[in-house]
């Protein structure tokens, strides 16, 4: 259903019925006739009086003018009544009233006030091409009308000067209301627009916020419950270890908790605050790839980094923080799929070369059962490295490895 703005739901009994259903687009999509407002009623009733009022002016004229013989006053008056009664049709047949009009007011004084009327109404109610037509024809008429029933006591260039302006005004009156009412449609048809883009951009804000999350949780939590997965697992195949290894198993399956719980709670804290917390602990960036190997390390991991960044205290915070990203979750990947295999890292760049980050593994040894997964995190590491305005690529390389390189910008 369409909705009438603010502007017009609470007061509709003041707004004529026809920009109310210019207003709603259903209605006039489904060609239903607008119904009368209380507004319409005074307006109509008004108009219908000052047509009377006209009408019993002339007939005081017509009285007084020797031109005019009785039987002819008689049947102007009756054209006149029926003119004046059918001003209440003006709204439903305004260019069928206005053309019949037309031929009334030739040969009746006491319809003038009505077809005045009639043409106010074309005006307002419909193009300019009608208005010309029927507008032109009346005004036409007018010398000839003068020169068949002159006043008895105004000359004949005045009356015919000052019926024809009077014409004119009448036109100009209600093409004047008619501008300002689809001014009023197109002001509320922008404000409709503007609200429906606001709304599209707030979704789609949400949208690219809940996928920058999800991508955040994703590249945090993989890497901590992986660590879970894998000493969970140790614990679970070798009982017999020795205390100290146990003891640290349980140590990093401890700590990999307390840090996924961490950053799970400061994912939901932005979920429920609507904006990042800059409270929260700093994003990890370059200067944090040696925490990152050193914890895969721990876990059993055989990882070489090979870091050969000129400056990296200079690299941009988004560039540290991508590089930092693809790195984790290439040690993820290998962790999860090819373990037991040497990895890889090498970061190298400098500025305005851009900064290069390669993660690759040679294929695992044996069978290696299947870990669930859904894949979405290199379509996130892609995703991150093109907002960045650099670029990532993965797939496997001769000899059956697997091997992640991304560029990204350093100016």
């Amino acid at each position: 259903m369409g909705e009438t703005p603010a502007l017009f739901t609470g007061r509709r009994w003041f707004f004529p019925s026809a920009l109310l259903h210019q207003l709603d687009p259903d209605a006039a999509r489904a060609g239903r006739r607008p119904r009368r407002t209380a507004r319409d009623w005074v307006v109509d009733f008004f108009c219908f009086v000052l047509a009377v009022v006209v009408g019993a002016t002339a007939v005081e004229a017509l009285a007084t003018n020797p031109h005019v013989p009785p039987g002819l006053a008689a049947a102007d008056q009756v054209f006149g009544a029926l003119a004046c009664a059918a001003v209440w049709l003006r709204r439903r047949w305004p260019l069928g009233l206005a053309v019949a009009m037309t031929p009334v007011t030739f040969v009746s004084d006491t319809a003038g006030g009505a077809g005045l009327i009639a043409l106010f109404t074309l005006a307002v109610h419909r193009p300019f091409r009608y208005v010309a037509w029927v507008g032109g024809i009346n005004t036409a008429f007018v010398p000839l009308y003068y020169w068949l029933r002159p006043e008895a006591d105004v000359p004949y260039p005045v009356a015919v000067l000052f019926a024809a302006l009077l014409t004119v005004a009448i036109v100009g009156w209600g093409m004047f209301v008619r501008a300002k009412r689809q001014l009023m449609v197109s002001l509320r048809d922008r404000a409709r627009r503007a609200e429906t883009e606001a709304r599209l951009r707030a979704e789609q804000a949400q949208r690219l916020a809940r996928e920058a999350i999800a991508r955040e949780m994703h590249d945090v939590l993989a890497h901590r419950l992986t660590l879970l997965s894998v000493h969970a697992g140790a614990l679970e195949f070798r009982p017999d270890a020795p205390p100290a290894e146990t003891a640290r198993a349980a140590g990093v399956i401890r700590e990999s908790a307390h840090e996924a719980l961490q950053d799970l709670r400061e994912i939901i804290g932005v979920l429920r605050a609507g904006e990042p917390d800059d409270s929260g602990r700093p994003q990890p960036t370059l200067a944090a790839l040696d925490t990152l190997v050193a914890e895969s390390r721990e876990a059993g991991m055989k990882v070489s980094l090979d870091h050969r960044v000129e400056h990296p205290a200079a690299a941009p915070s988004s560039v540290g923080r991508t590089a930092y990203r693809i790195a984790q979750e290439g040690l993820t990947n290998a962790r999860k799929h090819a373990p037991g295999t040497e990895v890889t890292v090498t970061v190298t760049g400098a500025p305005g070369t851009g900064l290069t980050v390669r993660v690759h593994n040679p294929p695992p040894e044996g069978e290696v059962p299947p870990v669930p997964g859904s894949g979405q995190g290199l379509i996130g590491l892609t995703e991150r490295a093109t907002l960045a305005g650099g670029r990532l690529a993965h797939g496997h390389i001769p000899g059956g490895g697997f091997e992640v390189r991304a560029w990204l910008p350093w100016a």
